[in-house]
C-alpha cells in the first residue's frame, strides 16, 4: 500500500517541481542614466472678438467709458 502511494506521489512532485522550474520572472530595473524625452510642440491659438454694431456705437460715442 506505502509503495503504491510513495509510486504515485513521486511522479507527482517531479511534475510540480518540473512546474516550478519553468515559472517565468520579470525583474524590473532602473536605468542608469536619466530618461530624456525630446517633444516638438506646436502651439496655435487664434481669438477672434466680436463687437456687436450696437456695442460699438455706444463706444464710439462714449471713448471714456473705459
Amino acid at each position: 500500500m506505502q509503495n503504491k502511494s510513495l509510486a504515485l506521489a513521486l511522479p507527482a512532485l517531479l511534475v510540480v517541481l518540473g512546474i516550478a522550474a519553468c515559472t517565468p520572472t520579470v525583474a524590473v530595473q532602473a536605468p542608469d542614466k536619466p530618461i530624456e524625452i525630446n517633444l516638438n510642440v506646436n502651439i496655435e491659438q487664434h481669438v477672434k472678438v466680436e463687437i456687436q454694431q450696437d456695442a460699438r456705437k455706444v463706444i464710439a460715442k462714449n471713448k471714456d467709458i473705459f
